[in-house]
Parts: C-alpha cells; structure tokens; sequence
C-alpha cells in the first residue's frame, strides 16, 4: 500500500477547499442560467431530437471555460423522490455550458434505465439538478475495511473500478444511503460487481461536488 503523507493529504484537502469555495461563488452567479440551459437542451431534445448547442459568445467567461458535471433529472413529490435520469462527464474536457446542455440532454433521453422523457412528464412533478465535479483523485487502500474508513460520508462522490467494470455514486447519494458500507455495496452493484468483490486491482477515486436544483416549473426558459 502506497501511504499519502500529511503533506500531501494537506495538499488535497486545499485544493477540495478551494475548488468548493470557487464552485459556489460560481453558481451563487450563474446556476440559474446553467439550469435554464438544461431545460433549454431537454426542450431542444424534445422538438428536434437533438441537444441544444449553447452559444458561448453570449455566455459569461466562466461558463465556457472547462467543466465536468453530472444532470439529473428526478419526478414525484419531495418523499418519492424517483430517478427519472441521470448521465454526467467525469473529467472535464469541454465548456461547462456545452457540458451542462449535452449531459441534460444525455439524461433525458439516452440513460438506458429509462425510456426517453415524454413532453407530458415536463410538468409540476418534474426537478432537475446539475452537480459541478472536483477532478477525482486516487485513494490508496489496502483492503476494503481500509476504503470505507476513509470514506467521507455525505461529502466524497466515489467511483469504483476493477476487471472493466466502472460506476460513480454522486455525494448526494448519501442522502439516500448513508452507511459507508451500504454506499459501496450499492455502488458495486451499480458496477455489476458482486457485493464481496475485491482485488488487488481494484481501484477508488473519489471527488467532491457542488449543486444546484429546482422544480421544472420554476426554471425560467431561455
């Protein structure tokens, strides 16, 4: 097991920092309008059967620069809380607007769990929710005991991968499942691994991530 000093635990540590206090300032600025370009793309989706190409000369710098997010999409009420869709990048490798509008699209229509939204599901029970991510970084583990140990509830987004096979719990899922060792069991199932799989190959990089969401109903159109 390869051991990661202080130094470079302090290291991290700062730049989660950093990168949460830079994520906020940004969508306490420009979350409203990355929610309205997701409708905007799921609309586009919706009449023309392809996503919505954002216009970055009309965007703020700061969205056209690079990021990595996740869409999704949930329906019913605040206690049923139903994933409707949910697709995302995990390293950024274009404009975040670009990313925003591709990935609501992606989830809408293309995440193969579900079938592709309907016009008459963008109602009242509809709610969208786009997640910012922090570049993941490799946790170096010994043995799963070792893994969930340093595991961060409620904060790391994890993604999980061994013998090709890959999957990503967004942090919000602690919400829902907020045992460390539910968290990863469901994660291996997601990845289509056993729930006592483990290798020496096996691999963990976990990220952090800021959020913003609303109801359909109050996402102003572009």
């Amino acid at each position: 097991m390869v051991l990661i000093t202080p130094g470079q635990s302090k290291m991290m540590n700062d730049s989660y920092a950093e990168f949460s206090k830079a994520t906020h300032t940004l969508l306490d600025a420009h979350g409203r309008e990355l929610l309205s370009l997701a409708r905007a793309s799921i609309e586009a989706g919706l009449q023309s059967a392809q996503p919505l190409d954002a216009d970055l000369n009309t965007l703020a710098p700061e969205l056209s620069a690079p990021g990595a997010t996740f869409v999704t999409l949930k329906t019913g009420d605040q206690t049923e809380n139903k994933l409707r869709g949910c697709i995302g990048t995990i390293e950024a490798h274009q404009p975040l607007a670009q990313d925003v509008c591709q990935n609501a699209f992606r989830a809408a229509f293309s995440d193969p769990r579900f079938e592709p939204l309907r016009a008459d599901e963008t109602g009242d029970g509809l709610r969208l929710s786009i997640s910012l991510l922090s570049p993941a970084t490799q946790m170096q583990v010994s043995d799963e005991a070792d893994l969930l140990s340093q595991l961060k509830p409620g904060t790391d987004g994890l993604i999980i991968e061994d013998a090709g096979r890959r999957a990503l719990f967004l942090p919000a899922v602690w919400e829902q499942l907020p045992k460390p060792v539910d968290f990863l069991a469901h994660l291996k199932a997601k990845a289509g691994m056993d729930p006592d799989h483990w290798s020496p190959s096996f691999q963990a990089r976990r990220f952090i991530a800021a959020e913003t969401k609303a109801a359909w109903k109050d996402i102003a159109p572009l």
